[in-house]
């Protein structure tokens, strides 16, 4: 089975468990700021600002912090962060693209290179992974938001492109321009989602056994523990056996 959608469960159950909450709402809160400070701080009027709320309330973000979030941005406060991607490759030729918020290109740069080094990676130039993936916007619900006919039919009246469907729940692909119109019109036909993101979607994939699913969730791990990083995405493929052995 295709380890895209796997991972996110990984990672979401891992998460649930084991996380530090104060390193994610620290990451959460600054693609608030950085979103209020580059569009409106209305979210009705700030399509990025708003799915950026929307990811941060999904993940139990306190309102307090949300709020102070947005005002640190109408208030000209905080530093002055630079978004930058970072692509490489890990254990078995697996691509890993890193996107980053930094106030110091040179620190993460080199905190990035260092960590895929130390983790059986390479770090390469940009443009060198990213062609194996498409920019998509990602909508999750829950199993309980309706049987796989009935979110198809919604997801197809608002204009999603695909929905793939499991006992986990339903993921909703669309165009990444499209995102904010989908996810608001799903919402009026199913409620609140559990994620609405952009990410990038593996167009082709590696296929990995135990030890190297291994070695990418400790390069993974050790990637999301930095705080300039805000996600990694890879473009894994592992069959259940070995999901289900991590």
């Amino acid at each position: 089975m295709a380890g895209h959608s796997k991972w996110a469960n990984i990672q979401h159950r891992k998460g649930r468990q084991d996380a530090a909450r104060s390193k994610l709402f620290s990451k959460l809160s600054k693609e608030i700021t950085v979103a209020a400070k580059m569009g409106d701080p209305d979210p009705d009027k700030n399509p990025r600002l708003r799915l950026a709320i929307k990811e941060a309330k999904a993940s139990s973000m306190p309102k307090d912090n949300i709020e102070r979030a947005i005002k640190k941005a109408t208030g000209g406060e905080g530093e002055a962060y630079e978004e930058i991607r970072y692509e490489g490759y890990g254990p078995n030729g697996v691509a890993v693209i890193v996107e980053a918020m930094t106030d110091n290109r040179n620190r993460t740069a080199s905190n990035v290179r260092s960590t895929f080094t130390k983790n059986g990676g390479n770090l390469g130039e940009t443009g060198s992974v990213a062609f194996m993936f498409e920019r998509k916007g990602e909508i999750v619900y829950p199993a309980s938001a309706g049987d796989p006919d009935t979110v198809m039919l919604a997801a197809i009246e608002a204009g999603a492109e695909d929905v793939e469907s499991s006992e986990d729940g339903h993921t909703v692909y669309c165009a990444d321009t499209d995102l904010n119109e989908v996810s608001t019109a799903l919402e009026a036909e199913l409620g609140e989602s559990e994620s609405t993101r952009l990410i990038w979607k593996p167009s082709t994939t590696t296929e990995l056994d135990l030890e190297a699913m291994q070695k990418l969730m400790k390069l993974v791990d050790a990637l999301e523990d930095d705080d300039d990083v805000q996600r990694v995405t890879t473009n894994f493929e592992a069959s259940d056996e070995v999901l289900a052995q991590l």
